[in-house]
């Protein structure tokens, strides 16, 4: 009988297959007995220094000048590191020094990008999807998989393996300043699908993902890239919030799992370890309790919620010996090979332990294609190529699809044509294809640039449209605070006039406002060409508002 499942990996005495963590359609056959012959015959050809040279993988900047373009092709050539993370900001730059890297590398470099809403998070230029949060109020998850697929298209043009995606974090904390719209919301079942279909996406097309930020980034106050912080949660809950959706995408062979800077007593008593150092919470909880198989990789080593108590090099090693397979954006790679390879010659580490995680990298790296003659990224019509007419129309229906109708007043909604209107923006974000739009369907619309001019508009002849607008395209971590003179001209205008407030930003910004006088609420999520046009067609009844509002505010009266 012709086997179906063929063991990958060796340790101990045992062996171990990772194939269904490690893929959700490659076939288990004659092409895993060419994995195991590429994998172990090139872990064979590996001195112990080049073994232990592959679980690092390194930051590679176009734009940070001479100096870091020498010291990371001192480390690919010299040091033999197992991959970059490339961050910005030149996509033909960075993929003709990828093909650099990649002719010159022993064994072929990992390539990995923090893509979370496409390669626009690292590219200037390059086609941007909507972020997590906006996502998350589509009720359609096929259309997140239709993201996830299309920004892996872009990943393999761009010579990219692995996307450290999908954040699965729940943010119940509407106050985390570093998750916020890159989370799917805040309700567990939603988050888990929304993740499911991202993960799948990037999977069906061989682009590695990365479920983060293990155990649960979702309801800190603290921005782990400053500080370490602290999560005080019992068992109990982390096993039926935090860990919900990894448990979940374990279940459904998500290739990787990236470990947060978090201190969580529940799982490691000691305050200064945080997840990503902790044997507890990545040996113990994740591969142990959770029958994790696949790539573990650490949050970037660079960020102060590790950097704060370990110096560069010994927190490495720590990392490994915890229980991780990859370290991500070492910053001393060379001590951090010595002290791992000290370790194992004194025998806190054992060489079975070394080729457990060399294997799964070698493994990954065979699945995504990197066992084959390598072939230089064609970076002739490369931007072009990263902005296509098919991702322009995507966008369009995904914005389209996440707006949510929040509330509204079935004697004003949807908005009349014959009745008048006057359109207020506020905040300091662009509106103007908002009001040029509205202005051709509603022809007797005025405009006012602030309060004062509302004199002249009498409340028993006009009804009053407000535009909550900043620049949310620019960054995703833009403030989701509404100014005092904001939240003041809301709540006294709604009491004169019956008023539609549409908001462009993230539905946090509506938890400090009494919304009970509002006749209709209009979220968008984020404030671009997209959101303004298909705004328009909801409030004059032309579209349905299909949106779900994922995450839970203090005000949502109805």
């Amino acid at each position: 009988m012709k086997k179906t499942i063929f063991l990958i990996f060796y340790l101990l005495a045992s062996v171990f297959s990772l194939g269904q963590n490690l893929s959700n359609k490659i076939n288990l056959n004659e092409k895993n007995e060419r994995a195991k012959f590429w994998v172990d015959s090139t872990y064979q050809s590996l001195s112990t220094e080049d073994r232990i040279a592959q679980l690092f993988i390194v930051a590679a900047y176009t734009n940070k000048g001479i100096p870091h373009t020498q010291e990371v092709n001192n480390l690919v050539n010299q040091e033999h590191i197992g991959g970059l993370i490339l961050m910005q900001d030149d996509a033909v730059q960075q993929a003709q020094w990828v093909n650099q890297l990649q002719s010159q590398s022993k064994v072929p470099l990992l390539i990995g990008i923090d893509g979370e809403w496409g390669l626009a998070q690292r590219f200037t230029g390059t086609a941007k999807f909507p972020w997590a949060m906006t996502l998350g109020a589509i009720a359609d998850d096929s259309l997140i998989y239709q993201t996830a697929r299309q920004i892996a298209l872009y990943c393999r043009r761009m010579g990219i393996h692995w996307d450290f995606a999908p954040v699965v974090d729940i943010n119940v904390n509407p106050a985390n300043p570093i998750i916020g719209n890159r989370s799917f919301g805040s309700e567990k079942e939603n988050v888990m699908k929304k993740a499911l279909a991202y993960m799948r996406g990037l999977q069906d097309e061989h682009i590695l993902s990365s479920a983060k930020h293990f155990p649960g980034h979702g309801d800190t106050d603290t921005d782990s890239h400053l500080d370490l912080p602290v999560l005080k949660h019992s068992q109990a809950r982390f096993d039926s919030l935090e860990l919900y959706p990894f448990k979940q995408l374990i279940a459904s062979g998500v290739n990787g799992i990236m470990v947060a800077h978090l201190n969580v007593p529940e799982f490691e008593p000691d305050s200064k370890v945080p997840a990503s150092l902790s044997y507890n919470i990545i040996t113990k909880l994740l591969k142990e309790k959770l029958g994790f198989k696949g790539l573990i990789v650490t949050d970037a080593l660079n960020m102060q919620g590790v950097a704060k108590n370990y110096p560069y090099g010994e927190m490495d090693y720590l990392a490994f010996r915890a229980g991780n397979d990859v370290l991500l954006f070492s910053q001393n790679v060379a001590l951090g090979k010595q002290k791992i390879k000290e370790e194992i010659g004194k025998g806190e580490i054992s060489m079975s332990r070394l080729e457990e995680s060399v294997k799964k990298i070698l493994y990954a790296k065979y699945w995504i294609g990197l066992s084959k003659k390598f072939e230089p990224i064609d970076t002739a019509n490369l931007m072009s190529d990263l902005n296509t007419q098919e991702t322009h129309e995507l966008n369009q229906k995904l914005y389209a699809e996440a707006i949510t109708l929040l509330k509204s007043s079935k004697e004003n909604f949807p908005l009349k044509k014959h009745k008048k209107y006057v359109y207020l923006p506020l905040e300091n974000g662009d509106y103007q294809a908002f009001y040029s739009l509205l202005k051709k369907r509603f022809p007797t619309l005025e405009t006012v640039k602030n309060i004062s001019e509302l004199n002249h508009y009498n409340p028993k002849d006009y009804e009053l449209i407000i535009g909550i607008h900043k620049d949310t395209e620019t960054t995703v971590y833009y403030s989701y605070k509404l100014s005092e003179n904001t939240k003041n001209t809301i709540m006294q205008l709604s009491g004169k006039y019956k008023v539609t407030l549409c908001d462009f930003i993230s539905p946090y910004s509506l938890n400090d406002l009494d919304l009970s006088a509002v006749q209709n609420i209009i979220l968008t999520y984020q404030n671009n060409i997209y959101t303004q046009t298909s705004i328009v067609n909801v409030l004059d009844g032309s579209r349905e508002a299909k949106g779900r509002l994922p995450v839970t505010i203090k005000n949502k009266k109805k």
